[in-house]
């Protein structure tokens, strides 16, 4: 019967077939003999041949190689326990002194430079237990990163919605302040001395209210058109005029800008005449007579 799934008869290596009579009660079988090609083979039984497929064996296990071992030397600073983290030595100083104990001594503690210490590699266990726990914290940091990311956008909110107000705020108050209401002065001698200073001061023309006022009341006692048309400037045709007796000339060459060009003015005329002082004498304070 032919072997399932098999189209075509196997092939057989060429062999010698003969014919052998077998004695069944008389009566003769023919039968095939079949004997090897090969010159030295042993004769095979007048069973016919059944080719049955090869069964490949698995090969044997390799014996497991003893773990090899390596050696670390110790180095001034070190300590099992460094050794141990720093190797990834399964149990620890605990191991790898007992792996060593007999290098080490007693003492654990005491180790040496240039110790030769063994260390088994199935014993570093440690270190990829840590390189699995890197990827936790890992995964952990995203998380961080969200929560920054989060508090980070939710503060850029923040300051984006303050920021119109933070705009809007110096447009909203935009009040012009007010000038201030120009000093009113009185329209009479105190009046037109204490505006005179002010004016003098902005020039940076010396002068006191005493100074002035004493030099007044002896030139004019205190009239802004008083008119002296008897001395020497009167002969000469320049007259002094106004309150401290100034005049054309001296007035039109110390006038102060922002004051009236009239010499009779009493605030005009004051000035012109203590900057003429100033320029001559120091101050309007130094002056205690004709000047």
């Amino acid at each position: 019967m032919p072997a399932h799934g098999k189209h075509r008869r196997p092939r057989r290596h060429p062999v010698s077939r003969g014919l052998a009579l077998v004695g069944t009660g008389g009566a003769a079988l023919a039968l095939p003999l079949i004997a090897p090609a090969a010159a030295g083979a042993a004769p095979v039984s007048g069973a016919p041949e059944i080719s049955r497929p090869a069964v490949a064996l698995a090969p044997a296990a390799a014996p497991k190689a003893p773990a090899a071992a390596r050696t670390y030397t110790v180095v001034s600073g070190d300590s099992l326990s460094l050794i141990a983290q720093k190797k990834g030595i399964q149990g620890g100083w605990k191991g790898l002194y007992k792996a060593n104990r007999s290098a080490v001594g007693d003492n654990p503690s005491l180790i040496h430079p240039g110790l030769e210490l063994t260390l088994v590699r199935d014993s570093a266990k440690a270190a990829p237990t840590k390189a699995k726990a890197a990827p936790a914290k890992a995964k952990a940091a995203p998380a961080t990163t969200k929560k920054a990311g989060t508090a980070e956008r939710a503060s850029r909110s923040e300051r984006r919605a303050a920021a119109p107000a933070a705009v809007a705020a110096p447009a909203a108050a935009p009040v012009q302040a007010a000038p201030a209401a120009a000093t009113q002065y009185a329209n009479n001698l105190d009046g037109w001395i204490r505006e005179s200073l002010d004016i003098m001061a902005r020039h940076g023309i010396p002068g006191s209210y005493d100074g002035i006022l004493r030099n007044v009341m002896r030139e004019s006692s205190g009239n802004p058109l008083a008119i002296n048309n008897w001395d020497s400037n009167a002969a000469k045709g320049t007259p002094s005029k106004g309150l401290l007796q100034v005049i054309q000339p001296t007035f039109d060459a110390y006038h102060v800008p922002g004051t009236s060009t009239d010499l009779y003015d009493p605030v005009a005329n004051i000035t012109a005449a203590c900057n003429y002082a100033a320029d001559r004498y120091g101050s309007i304070d130094n002056v205690n007579g004709a000047y």
